[in-house]
């Protein structure tokens, strides 16, 4: 069976999605384990509802972000993860995790990359006045948010859309299309060609 490690910051929605896809039955998977970046990140409490062990890292730990990225490691290898997912992770993944997990780091974005990639994806769409925004999964690498891309999906920005309307529409398709990816990788379907392209097989 597939396993996933999670790496949060913030309330967890998306690992909700995640949790609640295994639940029902989309996917055959397990989550052993959710680490965040905050101690006081709700998505710690989402996963101890769902008896999930977790990691909650301190400012202390990151005062050194390798060090951080080594216990991380460290943790996941524990675990005995397949996958990591970074699902609303505010930290950069750095060479410790991203060589021991090569091409098996999975990052979700809040735009259709290449377009408006860092932290402010979705406001940075708006305040542009493109007409579609939309999601990105992709495999994470060393450059922020220019890794292969495995799916997207499409959002419209409407004349009347705030920050908040653009942002709560962005995360209802994300929690749709992060578990249909992780479904493909439950089933194999996922391959990075030579040229560095993903292919659905």
């Amino acid at each position: 069976m597939t396993r996933f490690g999670v790496l949060i910051s913030g309330s967890g929605t998306n690992l909700q999605a995640v949790i609640n896809a295994i639940d029902t039955g989309l996917f055959e998977a397990e989550i052993p384990i959710v680490i965040s970046s905050r101690q006081d990140a709700y998505g710690l409490v989402r996963a101890e509802k769902a008896g999930i062990p977790t990691l909650a890292l301190t400012p202390d730990t990151y005062s050194n972000p390798w060090t951080a990225d080594d216990l991380i490691v460290k943790t996941l290898t524990k675990a005995n993860v397949d996958y990591v997912i970074l699902a609303g992770y505010m930290r950069k993944a750095l060479p410790p995790i991203l060589s021991t997990f090569e091409n098996r780091v999975i990052n979700l974005h809040p735009s259709l990359l290449p377009a408006f990639p860092g932290a402010n994806g979705v406001r940075d769409a708006l305040e542009y006045g493109v007409k579609v925004t939309g999601v990105t999964v992709h495999f994470a690498v060393e450059q922020y948010d220019v890794g292969p891309i495995i799916a997207q999906q499409a959002v419209t920005i409407f004349e009347d859309d705030t920050l908040e309307s653009l942002t709560n529409r962005i995360h209802e398709v994300e929690h749709e299309l992060l578990p249909h990816v992780l479904k493909l990788f439950t089933e194999q379907r996922v391959h990075l060609d030579k040229n560095g392209i993903v292919r659905i097989l």
